[in-house]
């Protein structure tokens, strides 16, 4: 059986600042979504990368290791 979204829910921790973005809140949509750009979506980073837009694993990788 498959599950639901609480989409209400998933958008209070989205931490997303891109205002145009229609899967907020619709995780699913938004990891297949970054998948396939190669990408990882907003809430994989702190708020200050976030803001950058950068949403490469590198930049991933770079702040992991600032630790």
């Amino acid at each position: 059986m498959p599950r639901s979204c609480d989409e209400a829910k998933n958008r209070e921790g989205c931490n997303c600042t891109y205002e145009p973005c229609s899967r907020k809140g619709r995780c699913c949509e938004c990891l297949a979504y970054h998948r396939r750009a190669g990408e990882l979506p907003a809430c994989y980073f702190p708020a200050e990368v976030e803001r950058g837009y950068d949403r490469s694993i590198e930049c991933f990788v770079r702040t992991r290791r600032r630790g």
